[in-house]
């Protein structure tokens, strides 16, 4: 996975409060849903006792690119403590089965503001050069990226967000953007609420790069491990080990891992000796590994935000951009199923595609499905050579998400 560094802009371009003031009242207010692991999460530990080999207390904070991790806790120690317990109670929906380790709080730092994703600063400073004002036309759906958006108050929470910057607007319908796990949310928040909610607080939704089905690079990582705080595999066997088995964990690996429905067989996933792995083998991959708990969440959680057939279109108007036209790392080649390797790029087979240097294009493609929304407009812009970072903060998409927001949203007949 490519990262790319933020651009520094230049201070200058900034407008006066004052004139931002102004002008942001007539603006199309934007609320943008982060990509994976970009929302910053605050943890905090207290006498826990989950891993002796860990401070007992102590907090620290969860987002890519932190710069200051800190070194009270390790980044073993942080993958531990960021793995989920799932209790073992089969008769318990789903949804409800998921906790943080004892001794452990998990939250969304500055929730609603621009201060929770640091990453789209570039994004925040062009809307303020063009009259938007930070968190009150401005805000930020953050989430716990561990987390799928049927788990806790997600949905509840981000209807309140945008209802409130709606009200806070002048009653001013909402634009959506979404960045990469980023409009997995938008889409589920779109299917779980009312076409009348939709057509009164919902201008359109701008998905960057949406991840909609899955991509198939997770699944190395759940032997693997990826390291968050600059996307980069483990480098030593004790943080490939931790890291591994934290995203065995978390149910949003699996929503965020190549969907057969979509990609069938049509790229190798993981390869052990003479033995390709596909999306349509994920469960047999699970059983060979002996993997149950992996296993049974695939089941549950890969496709599960559901796009692709007209029930569940988001049925309001969609602005897609992608990049394309890099190569695209798919999968990897592994000399066995243990948990915890270390990957030898130098040795280790590599599978890639086309795509925009973290999503292939199998995943970037898939929301043509929209096409056939009725009445809805529909896009999608590709970016060639745009990597999947820099699509967030590319001057050619900025403009065009202005434009956009300055469009009449749909009338549509009720559905």
């Amino acid at each position: 996975m490519k990262k790319t560094s933020v651009p520094s802009i230049v201070a200058g371009m900034l407008m006066s409060a004052a004139s931002v003031s102004s002008l942001a009242d007539t603006r199309t207010p934007v609320v943008v849903f982060p990509a994976f692991h970009l929302t910053t999460l605050e943890v905090k530990v207290h006498n826990q006792t989950a891993f002796p080999d860990c401070p007992a207390s102590g907090s620290f904070e969860d987002w890519f690119p932190n710069p200051n991790p800190g070194t009270e806790f390790s980044q073993v120690c942080r993958d531990k403590l960021l793995t989920l317990v799932v209790d073992p109670d089969k008769n318990l929906p789903m949804s409800s089965r998921f906790s943080n380790q004892p001794g452990v709080k998990v939250k969304v730092k500055h929730y609603g503001d621009t201060e929770s994703a640091p990453f789209y600063e570039p994004l925040y400073v062009f809307l303020e050069t063009n009259g938007y004002a930070r968190n009150q036309n401005i805000r930020v759906a953050g989430y716990d990226s561990r987390l799928t958006p049927d788990i806790g108050s997600f949905l509840e929470k981000t209807k309140e967000l945008i209802e409130e910057t709606y009200h806070q607007n002048q009653n001013t319908p909402v634009h959506l953007v979404g960045h990469s796990n980023g409009p997995l949310y938008i889409q589920y928040l779109l299917t779980h609420t009312t076409q009348e909610w939709k057509n009164r607080f919902i201008h359109g939704f701008t998905p960057l790069a949406g991840n909609w089905p899955g991509q198939g690079l997770l699944y190395p990582v759940y032997f693997t491990g990826l390291n968050i705080i600059d996307f980069t595999f483990p480098t030593d066997a004790a943080n490939a080990a931790s890291s591994a088995a934290m995203y065995q964990s978390h149910p949003s690996s699996y929503m965020s891992s190549a969907d057969p429905a979509i990609f069938k067989d049509q790229e190798t996933v993981l390869q052990v000796g003479d033995i390709s792995y596909t999306p349509e083998d994920h469960q047999q991959l699970f059983e060979d590994a002996h993997l149950p708990l992996s296993k049974e969440l695939a089941a549950a959680y890969i496709g599960f935000v559901k796009f692709n057939e007209p029930q569940h279109f988001p049925n309001v108007d969609v602005y897609a951009e992608k990049g394309s036209g890099l190569d695209t790392l798919v999968g990897l080649g592994l000399p066995d199923l243990s948990v915890g390797q270390v990957v030898d790029f130098n040795s280790a087979p590599v599978f890639v595609r086309d795509g925009d240097g973290n999503q292939e294009d199998l995943t970037n493609d898939a929301a043509y499905v929209w096409q056939n929304m009725p009445c809805y407009h529909f896009e999608l812009n590709d970016n060639a050579g745009v990597d999947h970072f820099g699509l967030a903060i590319d001057t050619a998409v900025l403009n065009r998400l202005l434009t956009h927001l300055q469009r009449t949203k749909s009338v549509c007949p009720a559905s």
